[in-house]
């Protein structure tokens, strides 16, 4: 296991002017989005960001049979840093082994399991069974909630503890999370590339940057469509902690 680094300054894209904005909306006063199930929308299905740092907007990215909200500023750089730091040092982290290709392949970064009594989470032939929320995690569970409304019972957190650590392409679609998933993930630490592809056609694949403090929650039938990965950089030195929320039925 290697050693897990500690964060003490907040990270910011390196040029964000070069990124393209899109549906960009005032967190402060957001304009809150239709439920995938009922809305109108002639795009079908696209990626909305939320950003409080401006008043413009531009057209939506449309991403046909996916629904995603992005929020770069859910936490300021201060509390970012603050839950940066006590959940690295307070939550049990553990490097787990998966089955593949028949073999028990170690995972290329450190996880655990938190949210109410007896919930289980499984996939790749992995079982894990929740701890008892922490006060920092369902502080966080309890603001993101208020965003749309959902209801979030368990969390799967990630440490990549530098840019060698990531995922692998996949869904977020065992039985246990329901027909449509609705997934809010929490960025901390370093931003990292978040790569998305449409199942039938790999050509087609979209990239968000998660920054520090930041939210991207994924609804509707985003993860019978798409698949999503967090591949590896080498240049990334520093640790990132990611907040997976989810329902479990």
């Amino acid at each position: 296991m290697k050693p897990i680094k500690c964060f003490d300054a907040p990270v910011y894209p390196i040029d964000s002017s070069s990124r393209r904005q899109v549906d960009i909306l005032s967190q402060d006063h957001p304009v809150e989005p239709l439920h995938p199930d009922r809305q109108n929308n002639p795009l079908g299905y696209c990626i909305i960001m939320h950003r409080s740092n401006s008043s413009s907007s531009t057209p939506a990215i449309e991403l046909a049979d996916a629904y995603l909200n992005y929020y770069q500023d859910f936490l300021t750089p201060n509390q970012a840093d603050s839950y940066l730091q006590r959940l690295q040092h307070t939550l049990v982290w553990q490097q787990h082994s998966i089955r593949l290709f028949g073999r028990q392949v170690a995972i290329p970064r450190l996880q655990c399991w938190y949210g109410e009594p007896g919930l289980t989470y499984s996939y790749s032939g992995l079982l894990m069974t929740t701890r008892p929320w922490t006060p920092e995690l369902d502080q966080l569970r309890r603001r993101i909630e208020q965003l749309h409304g959902y209801r979030f019972n368990a969390v799967l957190a990630n440490l990549y503890r530098d840019g060698r650590d990531s995922v692998g392409w996949h869904a977020d679609n065992e039985a246990e999370l329901g027909d449509n998933p609705v997934i809010a993930s929490l960025s901390l630490g370093s931003t990292r590339s978040f790569k998305l592809r449409r199942n039938d056609d790999h050509r087609q694949q979209h990239t968000i940057e998660l920054e520090h403090g930041s939210v991207l929650l994924m609804s509707g039938s985003t993860q019978h469509h798409w698949q999503h990965c967090l591949p590896k950089r080498s240049r990334i030195t520093e640790p990132r902690i990611n907040l997976t929320f989810r329902l479990i039925h």
